[in-house]
């Protein structure tokens, strides 16, 4: 069976589009004029003689799925899984029900994998930008211990939590971001359409600009004169950055900046290791071993620094040695986390306590966002005002004495 993406009109007129699964051409065009869809261009996503489902999508798919999509179809097919339906027959019905084209040929590509012989976690494998290392290590821990259904729900439910700590952060600063364009807009008609033609009107007049006012032409003077110079001084030094942030040196110079920045530092360490202690407790959970585990859990933190802690102390646990203490050596996670960290381990609940940290920082760290942005608030309007300010009372100066040159 083959994936074909088709177009085609309904008999109201309208036109759609959408990726099925389908024998032959022939077969896929009965089944969309059954459903009162004419189709006008069928083409065919895979090929079993010449590429495989994977290699197509490697190169061909070129977006990412969202968290949240990811979260939405995992919950499904745990779902139907759970509910007795066969894994076809759920990738079947997933793939109907989802809208995201991309997503749709992905799970299909899945599917005929898996029909073909495959498992589930191999299948998915061969997207690599849709399912990540942690997603297809649970999957394949699961059809092992014959708990998919299981494995999917914690997954969902780890996906999801992901998806709303994501979308708190997002929505947290999109009121600031939408206060500095607005407020950069006032500044910029300001200078462009109000400013020149004060000045314009002083210097017919040959009278002399008072000082908040020469100190804003002359800035806005520069820039207008040597903006091409600016934009080039930025875009080397952002490519320069980034060149240097991307060798080993300085990837772990610029995590070590980020962790300890006066409020922002602390607030990236609690994520990480809320993530961390999370992704661990729900790998655990789903029967994958703590080696394995720990080999995964490093590429979430996203700090090099704390990677290279974790790094060190999967090789403390495979010489013999607990989590806690080489955790602790490493002089990058808090007591606390170091304390109940070992405290489970000792009491053979170590995911449980895991996930105890985990929602304990998990809280904080939204506590602490939240904190953030109620300070950040109003210091934005203050910033943002005091800059208009400055500007309005840099151009009112100047009019009051036209008035006084008027009398």
């Amino acid at each position: 069976m083959a994936v074909y993406q088709f177009k085609g009109v309904t008999a109201a007129g309208k036109n759609v589009s959408g990726i099925r699964n389908a024998d032959s051409v022939r077969t896929l065009q009965g089944l969309l004029r059954k459903e009162g869809i004419f189709p006008t261009e069928i083409s065919q996503q895979a090929d079993d003689h010449a590429k495989t489902a994977g290699e197509i999508d490697i190169k061909r798919f070129t977006k990412r799925v969202s968290t949240r999509e990811l979260a939405v179809v995992t919950r499904q097919l745990a779902t139907l899984l759970h509910a007795g339906v066969t894994l076809v027959e759920s990738l079947t019905a997933v793939v109907d029900q989802t809208e995201n084209n991309n997503l749709k040929l992905v799970l299909s590509q899945v599917k005929q994998r898996v029909n073909e012989g495959s498992s589930l976690a191999d299948a998915m494998g061969q997207h690599p930008r849709v399912f990540p290392d942690l997603y297809c290590n649970m999957i394949r821990a699961g059809e092992t211990s014959g708990a998919l259904d299981v494995v999917l729900t914690r997954l969902a439910d780890f996906t999801e939590s992901q998806a709303r700590l994501r979308s708190k952060i997002i929505g947290a600063l999109t009121y600031p971001a939408i206060m500095v364009l607005v407020g950069l807009g006032i500044m910029g008609v300001l200078l462009v359409a109000v400013l020149p033609q004060i000045t314009k009107i002083f210097e017919d007049r040959q009278a002399a600009l008072p000082l908040p006012t020469k100190i804003l032409m002359g800035t806005a003077n520069f820039i207008t004169g040597y903006w091409w110079l600016i934009l080039s001084v930025l875009a080397v030094s952002i490519f320069a950055l980034i060149r240097y942030v991307k060798t080993d040196r300085g990837r772990k110079k610029w995590d070590r900046f980020k962790l300890d920045m006066p409020v922002m530092g602390k607030l990236l360490r609690m994520l990480a290791i809320s993530r961390f202690t999370k992704t661990l407790s729900t790998l655990l959970k789903s029967g994958v071993p703590l080696l394995g585990a720990m080999s995964i859990v490093r590429n979430i933190v996203n700090n090099r620094i704390l990677a290279d802690a974790l790094d060190d102390a999967r090789k403390s646990i495979k010489e013999g040695e607990s989590i806690a203490a080489p955790l602790k050596r490493s002089g990058e996670f808090p007591p606390l986390v170091i304390h109940m960290i070992a405290v489970g381990e000792r009491s053979g609940q170590l995911e449980d306590m895991l996930n105890n940290v985990a929602e304990s920082y998990q809280e904080q760290t939204e506590t602490r966002i939240n904190a953030l942005m109620t300070l950040l608030e109003p210091l934005m309007i203050v910033m943002m005002g005091g800059a208009v300010g400055f500007m309005v009372v840099s151009i009112l100066l100047p009019i009051m004495q036209l008035n006084e040159f008027v009398r």
